[in-house]
């Protein structure tokens, strides 16, 4: 018995290292099979972000060729009647709910909806048409439809479970904004914030940001460029100043609350007015193509980013964000493919820009805050909007103009690194007083060139 009583001590605690052990083995289990679950999705995500950005190289390249043909032919407007007919028949007859748009993208990414792979091809073909007969309209709704039926598609074909879906559905909407703007820290926010309202779903956000950027590299590797904005001077803080950017920051929120309404109110319109769609597709395309002819606004057709351009420079007049609100209702409320946040840029970059004339802003200030903040209260994107923002709007500026810049922000700020933000800033003062490079849009082109760094403002 004593024998017993002194081996029992060794029995327990063998007993619980091979408990323990068999518990370590379990973990090592589990987190393999994670490990390779996590490594096939990164993988699908991979494939998904590179698809979209070649799509988005693809359909961006399309719109300048049919832009430009637009322009130099104004006789194309004569297609707006002919393509919204075609573009109603063949949502209605083949599209299988892909008219929903970016809703049907967003249910996908929440119920694991297959979309049906021809939503991508409709909505390519019929933004350009759109592009091409003049219809205003932006490309950001597009290349998220795109994307998500890539990643629906891939996610049905592997046969991922709810999470690995959800998880590569948002990875699809971030690549496609990502690629589409040049903008890929905003994409990773944009596929995390599209799906919500007050929620941003961080659980997929290393998937976003790899696509974002995955998708933004493709498209510009394939030949893709953007263009950014130059603030010229910000003024300093005051009660004055805060007073007056609220009181811009109310307006832009209540125009893009007016923006979505209008387009709700068309879109009601024509469906309660007209039994026959194609009846109501006929007569909103004449509409719009009559609204054009009878006010000169020709040039509000497609993009429109001669805007946000002018704005910046000061040159735009009151009419121009009332016009091209009224345009781009108009053409997203008959029915006609594409995306609202190139017009939402264009739209509060002039509106802003009045506003800073009228208070005596230099006008690329408020340009700059109304070009992001109508963009963000219309698609209820707040973080997005703020990555955004430090994408477009060039500059290195801070509280601490002594820093020191190793990394520049973007590609065109090279001849900043290793600089201090006093230097840089009055660097960029120089390259004002002498004339700083711009492309053929009045915007300052990014290229991998010191010479072609843009200006900034006086220091904040």
């Amino acid at each position: 018995m004593t024998t017993n009583h002194s081996t029992k001590p060794f029995e327990d605690a063998g007993s619980a290292i091979t408990y323990g052990e068999r518990l370590l083995a379990a973990d090592a289990r589990r987190n393999a099979r994670n490990m390779r679950a996590s490594c096939k999705l990164l993988a699908l995500v991979l494939l998904v972000s590179c698809a979209m950005g070649a799509a988005a190289w693809a359909f961006l390249a399309s719109l300048d060729l049919v832009s430009g043909a637009r322009e130099q032919h104004r006789a194309l407007f004569a297609l707006l009647p002919p393509v919204l007919l075609a573009t109603a028949w063949l949502y209605r007859t083949r599209g299988l709910q892909a008219g929903r748009g970016n809703n049907l993208v967003i249910d996908s990414a929440l119920t694991g909806r297959l979309i049906h792979a021809r939503m991508a091809f409709l909505t390519f073909f019929c933004s350009v048409a759109t592009h091409l007969a003049g219809g205003s309209a932006g490309r950001e709704g597009t290349a998220v439809q795109i994307g998500g039926t890539i990643a629906s598609n891939v996610s049905h074909a592997f046969k991922l479970g709810e999470r690995d879906h959800h998880d590569l559905m948002l990875s699809g909407i971030s690549a496609a904004f990502g690629g589409v703007f040049g903008t890929p820290l905003a994409g990773a926010f944009f596929g995390m914030e599209m799906c919500y309202v007050g929620k941003l779903d961080y659980s997929s956000g290393l998937y976003c940001l790899i696509a974002s950027f995955t998708g933004d590299a493709v498209s510009r590797m394939l030949g893709t460029r953007h263009a950014l904005h130059v603030i010229g001077n910000i003024p300093s803080m005051s009660p004055q100043t805060i007073l007056l950017v609220v009181l811009a920051a109310v307006a832009f929120g209540l125009t893009a609350r007016l923006f979505s309404f209008s387009i709700r109110t068309i879109k009601r319109f024509y469906a309660h007015r007209f039994r026959n769609y194609l009846i109501a597709a006929l007569v909103g395309s004449l509409v719009l193509l009559g609204s054009y002819a009878i006010f000169d606004g020709w040039r509000y057709g497609g993009l429109s980013e001669w805007m946000v351009s002018s704005a910046f420079e000061g040159a735009c007049s009151p009419i121009d964000p009332i016009a091209k609100l009224a345009y781009t209702a108009l053409t997203l409320g008959a029915g006609y493919q594409g995306g609202e946040v190139t017009p939402l840029f264009g739209i509060g970059a002039s509106m802003g820009s009045v506003f800073g004339q009228a208070v005596g802003f230099d006008p690329s200030f408020p340009a700059a805050l109304g070009m992001i903040a109508v963009f963000g209260s219309a698609l209820n994107v707040p973080i997005t909007t703020i990555m955004l923002g430090i994408y477009l709007v060039a500059g290195h500026r801070g509280v601490y103009p002594a820093q020191r810049i190793v990394t520049p922000k973007r590609r065109s700020l090279a001849g900043d690194e290793r600089l201090t933000v006093d230097q840089a800033i009055q660097r960029h003062r120089e390259q004002v007083d002498q004339g700083a490079p711009r492309d053929a849009t009045g915007t300052v082109a990014e290229t991998d060139s010191a010479a072609a760094a843009t200006a900034t403002a006086t220091e904040d």
